[in-house]
């Protein structure tokens, strides 16, 4: 199966085993641009994406069950993604992405600290102002000297994101805490911290990408830390700071 598809501005053409993955992304299917990415799939490159579904979910103390070949095919071709982002000036992080008012904010936690609970504070706060980027994995692009965040259709178990591409204004890290306290943080800072929330290609030549567009990222957006409790201050108090 054969689907065309734009994100983040570039044209990706998925060959796929299977009918899942281009049902997912309906929304970013397009039909007559030039391909920039051409994923193929093979049963070798999804029993791989199977090894390491497992190998995540056990890590973090999940079950990670018996899914389907068809979902599975769906993690093959986000793996093949983003290791051909970086040569466009994107790069995938793991996080929740909101924006307000043309400006997005993108969240940041190790999985279950509460990044979607965070989101979807700020969005009762706010209401129809709020539009979901992406609500785990955002592609970060950076192009005519901005920093954009862009909607992708792997948006998390709440299924929550949007084919837009949106300035990108700040990064906050989530940590819980027992009340609700934020802090700007420098470049330094905020590199060593965030480092882990970038996907890392194990191409030599796309991690030197990669890093090298983290870096133009970081330097382009404020960086915030949040320690927080899971309550409605706290989106007050990220709010506040963030949006000013």
């Amino acid at each position: 199966m054969v689907g065309r598809y734009r994100f983040a501005g570039i044209t990706v053409e998925i060959h796929s085993l299977h009918g899942q993955i281009h049902r997912m992304c309906e929304e970013y299917r397009i039909t007559d641009a030039p391909v920039d990415i051409t994923i193929r799939v093979s049963q070798a490159d999804v029993d791989e994406a199977r090894k390491l579904f497992e190998r995540v979910a056990k890590a973090e103390g999940r079950n990670p069950g018996n899914p389907s070949d068809s979902f599975v095919e769906t993690i093959a071709v986000h793996g093949q993604i983003a290791e051909a982002l970086p040569a466009y000036g994107s790069v995938l992080m793991h996080g929740s992405c909101l924006a307000v008012d043309g400006a997005a904010y993108l969240f940041c936690a190790p999985s279950g600290t509460g990044k979607s609970t965070h989101a979807r504070l700020w969005r009762e706060m706010l209401g129809d102002r709020v539009l979901m980027v992406n609500d785990d994995k955002p592609l970060i692009r950076v192009a005519d000297g901005r920093v954009l965040a862009c909607g992708t259709p792997w948006n998390g178990k709440h299924h929550l994101s949007a084919n837009v591409s949106i300035p990108l204004r700040a990064i906050c890290l989530l940590e819980r805490g027992e009340r609700n306290e934020i802090e700007r943080l420098s470049y330094t800072e905020g590199y060593h911290v965030l480092m882990r929330h970038l996907y890392r290609p194990f191409s030599a030549t796309a991690l030197a990408r990669s890093l090298g567009l983290f870096n133009v990222v970081l330097s382009n957006v404020e960086l915030w830390r949040l320690r927080c409790t899971m309550d409605a201050e706290a989106a007050r108090v990220s709010y506040e700071a963030l949006h000013g």
